[in-house]
């Protein structure tokens, strides 16, 4: 068996929200790879590249769509049609310390770094990287860094 048969997808492509690459959608995130070997999910240099990229996306949510729960945003991340949403809000929200409807604030670092730990965790079954590696990742998709 190889390593890289034992390492989650998304931590392999530097993409550990497995942000999924939309069909005939051009956007060229920050930080992605020049070549594209995986044809489903989006491929970055860095795990902080795909990080800030998670970041981004989250921000986006709560700006242009006024979703600011784990419900809410889980919801529209993870959709029934192909997750057990119902049980990733629960991990999610358990993570956080807040109940599932529970107002957040995802330009509080604090609060994203919460809710990217837990994503990365529920979506590869492990989070692997420094809080370090987190928070540079969160400062790009904040516009800090």
């Amino acid at each position: 068996m190889t390593k890289d048969a034992v390492v989650p997808r998304g931590i392999r492509l530097n993409n550990p929200g497995n942000i999924k690459e939309s069909p005939g959608d051009k956007t060229q995130w920050q930080g992605e790879r020049a070549t594209d070997d995986d044809p489903v999910f989006e491929e970055f240099v860095s795990p902080e590249a795909g990080i800030r990229a998670l970041a981004r996306i989250l921000l986006g949510y709560q700006r242009r769509y006024g979703l600011n729960t784990v419900t809410g945003i889980i919801t529209r991340w993870a959709p029934g049609c192909e997750n057990d949403t119902g049980s990733y809000i629960a991990h999610v929200a358990s993570r956080l310390g807040v109940t599932p409807d529970q107002a957040i604030d995802l330009t509080k670092a604090d609060t994203m770094v919460g809710l990217v730990e837990a994503i990365i965790r529920h979506e590869n079954g492990q989070q692997p990287y420094a809080r370090e590696v987190i928070m540079v990742g969160i400062a790009m998709g904040l516009g800090s860094a």
